[in-house]
């Protein structure tokens, strides 16, 4: 079994795109080439599991048995990834891939194999909307056009991909306002089905790989609206290469690029997990991968690490404070907030992330209150802890009666997966309540709780009052307490992440550990969604603890 791709060569000797549709058109081309680069089968044998180095050399000596020009081994590229990709884009192609060289052939995605991409990005005028498919709600995807020289409005493809449901939501909001009958595009446009049409003053701005010979545009990801822009000045733009920008100015052609972050792993192969088989490398990478995500949680807030040298099976250490040298994107804060203790930490990037994973975190906690001021608690957190013969189903059934509880108590709760055994409910706080009113209040709603439902909670810790029975713990709501943030990994066999989901979810949910390190790239599309409303949802427990009594 072969792994390869067909591709038809421009005059350049660049695949396009276009010539592609029109070789399936019309199967006229005989420029047709098919690029061969991995082997997942061979001669009876399940190869999936060896290494693509050893795939790979067995493919190169099967092609070389019987050359042809028109199927061709693609060959490995060394050099810097930077350079290769530079090159890659000044020859006009996609961009490239790239795979490491000692991983398994697996048929979903994975952080082993990449894709670099030569990207463009515009704006362009949206002039209509086709119905959702599926579970996506609002709008389908945007229909996009530009001017051409003459001022008439010509389609240029469709954008599906970068909303979230927030922003379909607001953007349905939009253009239902913007209602027309007419079609806004030339006469020419071949737009598919009964899309609804809106008048051409909303401008948005599209990333895309490649503009196709019909003058639509190709991999499209939506970035946001632009307001600063008139709808009657977008046209497509073209690019001119460094040198000739460089020579018509008189400068000299430099690279202006963001600097990159350079952190040297060490031991990068050493496995963190047996279970799963994650080594280290592949937690750093995760942690890119997350940490957008993630800093909306941590930013601001003071954070604890829980470092695991020798894996999730061996001795952790709980470090609130480090010297951060080493630590490049992690800051202590300032020492006079908390004056009984050395300095507390923050993470202040997504570099913060890796480094700390470097240096061997798994683990990343905040505390109940940002950086800001200690004196005052911004949330109440349970954490349900399930005892000895808990069922999930039961674990389940308990976070929804302590949301209804909360609920009738006038207050707002997020909810979110321990990447444990159990689930966190969080209740966002306006920061006017001292540390003892708050943990007390909270204290309180558990004792209520467990006596109104003592067959389900228990308001005591500790293993043998709670076999059978779930432990809500409000002990997590006292001064200097933290919780695992939301997307942080838990030390544990299996590497669970804690996740934001939305309490429609709640039963669909298979376990406290239901995404993981290596499956977390399946929920990047909702991300922090379900939590979008939780800073304006803060507010005030008097009402709450009056009506408690």
């Amino acid at each position: 079994w072969y792994n390869g791709e067909i591709v038809v060569p421009n005059e350049n000797g660049v695949p396009d795109f276009g010539a592609l549709q029109q070789w399936f058109e019309s199967a006229r081309s005989s420029n047709l080439l098919l690029y061969l680069f991995d082997l997942p089968f061979f001669d009876g044998h399940d190869m999936r599991a060896v290494s693509l180095d050893a795939r790979r050399a067995i493919l190169q000596r099967l092609l070389a048995r019987k050359p042809s020009e028109q199927v061709r081994f693609s060959e490995t590229l060394d050099g810097g990834p930077q350079n290769l990709l530079s090159s890659a884009c000044s020859m006009g192609l996609e961009g490239i891939i790239a795979k490491r060289r000692d991983s398994a052939y697996v048929s979903r995605r994975s952080p082993n194999w990449i894709k670099l991409k030569c990207g463009q990005r515009q704006e362009f005028v949206v002039g209509g909307y086709p119905d959702p498919n599926g579970a996506r709600s609002g709008i389908g995807a945007l229909l996009l056009g530009v001017h051409d020289d003459t001022g008439v409005l010509r389609y240029a493809g469709k954008v599906g991909t970068g909303f979230t449901h927030r922003t379909l939501a607001e953007l349905k909001k939009k253009l239902v306002g913007l209602t027309t009958s007419t079609c806004p595009f030339a006469k020419t446009a071949a737009i598919e089905g009964r899309p609804h049409w809106v008048k051409p003053t909303l401008v948005a701005e599209v990333s895309f790989g490649e503009w196709t010979a019909s003058g639509h545009i190709r991999h499209s990801v939506f970035r946001g609206l632009r307001t600063d822009k008139a709808a009657q000045v977008i046209v497509r733009e073209k690019a001119e290469s460094a040198n000739k920008v460089a020579k018509a100015s008189g400068a000299a052609v430099t690279k202006a690029q963001a600097p990159a972050l350079r952190l040297r792993v060490t031991h990068p192969d050493r496995v963190i997990d047996a279970r799963t088989g994650t080594t280290k490398i592949d937690l750093v990478r995760y942690y890119g991968l997350v940490g957008d995500l993630m800093m909306e949680h941590l930013k601001g807030r003071p954070v604890s690490l829980v470092r695991a040298p020798a894996g999730v099976t061996g001795e952790k250490f709980f470090q609130k404070h480090a010297e951060t040298q080493k630590l490049p994107g992690i800051q202590q804060l300032d020492p006079s907030l908390f004056i009984s203790h050395p300095p507390m930490l923050e993470v202040a990037s997504v570099q913060g992330l890796q480094s700390a994973a470097q240096w061997n975190v798994i683990e990343f906690h905040t505390a109940n209150t940002g950086t800001k001021s200690f004196e005052h608690p911004d949330r109440m957190v349970f954490d349900l802890d399930p005892g000895e013969g808990v069922a999930w189903k039961q674990i389940l059934e308990g976070a929804d009666l302590v949301h209804a509880f909360l609920t009738e108590l006038g207050l707002t709760a997020f909810i979110k997966t321990s990447g444990g055994r159990g689930l966190h409910v969080v209740v966002p706080v306006r920061k006017v309540h001292d540390w003892d009113t708050v943990k007390g209040f909270s204290h309180n709603i558990v004792d209520h709780l467990a006596e109104t439902v003592p067959q389900r909670f228990v308001a005591k810790s500790g293993p043998k009052n709670r076999v059978g029975k779930i432990f809500i713990d409000y002990l997590r709501n006292g001064l200097g307490a933290t919780t695992v943030c939301a997307w942080s990994a838990r030390a544990r066999p299996g590497l669970g992440i804690s996740v934001p989901v939305d309490w429609s979810e709640l039963m669909s949910l298979k376990g406290g550990d239901h995404w993981t390190v290596r499956t977390a790239h399946t929920r990047l599309d909702k991300g922090n969604d379900p939590w979008r409303d939780y800073l304006k949802a803060a507010r005030s427990l008097t009402a709450a603890i009056k009506l408690l009594g």
